[in-house]
């Protein structure tokens, strides 16, 4: 209970102990026994009746009112007033807000039943009258003491009663610590029971100088705010395999003869040169045949597991690749060069919410050059050029999940089946012998990717000593690299340090 002042000779005193009250109320009782007795032959004048408490009758006061002092209270709290006289006569304005009793002659119990403000007149024996500014307001000492012990990492909220509200400020280390406060607070923040003994409001006198009470329930004002932006890291994982078959058979005849004055040939050269394998049969006429066959196979494994941060509500992105350029033709006969990227790529949005929940919309990338590209010419320029041809596999997606698990992004996947034949007509037909004239090719491909992303709230870590990936390899020394023909020795590794929490590339798991 807080006081800022109030008038001369009416302190106010911290609440009594029961038995102090009861001894009080005993004295006081004793007292105005005694006084009743000793004025029971005389009646009593007409000033000095007192009327009823919350009779119509309100104090009539004499002489300068004096300045009012200013009482404030807490919800379900009270206090005992000592008068520097005895009570003739009191009026409350909104007995809902606060309740007056007299414990004794010159002592008042006063109790704050609910928020809001209101006044009250208090007139003395003498006829002099006191006015009290009463404010009753939450009381914030439960909902502190009750943060502290649940929440003791977050060491700076603080809470307030403005009038009938709670108010939280402070800054809290994240947006699921502003949750939890909130949370906590609103089980404070209720319409409290009425008092037994509180009178109605259709009963309630109207006593000069009433103020209403709020009829609205209490509420909470949430001012806490987030004492730096989240940080989010991704941690992902691009598999990929490529299985490519390949399967070619050529073949190639040259056969003359002739008659008299005729001569014919049959030619049927289907041999590109290329592959390294055949069999080839020719006479010294230059009569012959020849075959040639190769096939490919090869299969391709890809891991990249590439870890990025971004702060909550900002873009991240990570390449693991290259670059490679293409020529831009341009005004005045200039070409320019146009920069293009290919590789391993990421980009992400995080966005922290409530109850360690991530809204992640993410974008992973994986571009290759072919081995194929395309030949262009340009009038004015010998020769050709060939271009680089990019294969593009990439997915855009947007996800909700709990700090530490993961998704994956699968389905990508390609199945290509290329197939060839060049031959003559009919001959190239003929079972066996038709090989011969004829030239087939057979190319598979198959391609899968697969993305899997976790995604972590981390915060920078405090410590030192972190192991790196050089501490673990040293340069041998001459004789070991002479005679041993050694390029690396292991180095010794320092002692590990004493962690408190799991850490991730520097960076520590929340």
């Amino acid at each position: 209970m807080n006081t800022s002042s109030q008038p001369s000779g009416y302190p106010l005193h911290p609440r009594a102990g029961l038995l102090s009250l009861l001894r009080r109320c005993a004295v006081g009782g004793a007292a105005l026994a005694l006084a009743g007795a000793a004025h029971a032959a005389r009646p009593i004048p007409q000033a000095e009746a007192a009327p009823a408490a919350g009779s119509g009758a309100g104090p009539r006061c004499s002489g300068e009112a004096a300045r009012p002092a200013q009482v404030a209270l807490q919800m379900g709290k009270s206090t005992l007033m000592r008068l520097p006289e005895a009570v003739q006569n009191r009026s409350v304005g909104n007995p809902e807000v606060v309740q007056a009793m007299l414990v004794s002659a010159d002592t008042m119990y006063i109790a704050g039943v609910d928020v809001g403000t209101t006044n009250m007149i208090v007139q003395g024996r003498s006829g002099l009258c006191s006015v009290l500014d009463i404010t009753v307001s939450m009381d914030p000492s439960a909902l502190q003491a009750t943060l502290a012990a649940v929440m003791p990492e977050e060491k700076e909220i603080r809470v307030l009663a403005a009038a009938d509200s709670l108010v939280l400020t402070g800054t809290v280390s994240d947006a699921s610590a502003v949750a939890r406060a909130a949370d906590l607070a609103t089980a404070y923040v209720h319409r409290p029971l009425r008092p037994l003994g509180a009178v109605p409001k259709d009963l309630a006198p109207n006593g000069a100088g009433a103020a209403n009470g709020n009829t609205g329930g209490p509420r909470l004002v949430n001012l806490l705010s987030v004492a730096a932006p989240q940080q989010v890291q991704l941690e992902v994982k691009v598999a990929e395999v490529s299985k490519s078959l390949l399967e070619r058979l050529e073949g190639g005849v040259n056969w003359s003869f002739g008659s008299g004055n005729w001569a014919a040939v049959l030619g049927a050269n289907f041999l590109s040169g290329t592959m390294k394998g055949g069999l080839a049969a020719q006479r010294p006429n230059g009569n012959g045949f020849g075959a040639a066959a190769q096939t490919q196979d090869s299969l391709v494994r890809v891991l990249a597991e590439p870890n990025v941060m971004a702060i909550s509500g900002q873009e991240g992105s990570f390449l693991a690749g290259g670059k490679f350029y293409i020529p831009v033709a341009q005004d005045n006969n200039r070409i320019t060069l146009e920069e293009k990227e290919f590789g391993v790529g990421l980009r992400f949005t995080p966005t922290v919410l409530g109850g360690g929940r991530i809204n992640l919309r993410v974008a992973p990338e994986v571009s290759e050059l072919s081995r194929e590209g395309i030949g262009i010419s340009a009038t004015g320029l010998s020769g050709s050029a060939i271009l680089p041809v990019v294969t593009t596999r990439r997915a855009s997606t947007t996800v909700q999940l709990y700090d530490g698990q993961s998704f994956a992004i699968g389905g990508l996947i390609k199945n290509n089946l290329v197939t060839g034949l060049k031959g003559l007509p009919v001959l190239g037909e003929v079972p066996v012998l038709g090989a011969l004239f004829r030239s087939t090719d057979f190319q598979q491909d198959r391609t899968e990717l697969v993305f899997v992303i976790t995604a972590r709230l981390v915060k920078p870590l405090t410590a030192t000593g972190y192991k790196l990936p050089t501490d673990g390899v040293d340069a041998p020394s001459r004789a070991a690299l002479m005679l041993g023909g050694r390029l690396e020795s292991a180095a010794k590794l320092p002692e590990p340090v004493a962690r408190t929490g799991q850490s991730v590339d520097g960076f520590e798991l929340k």
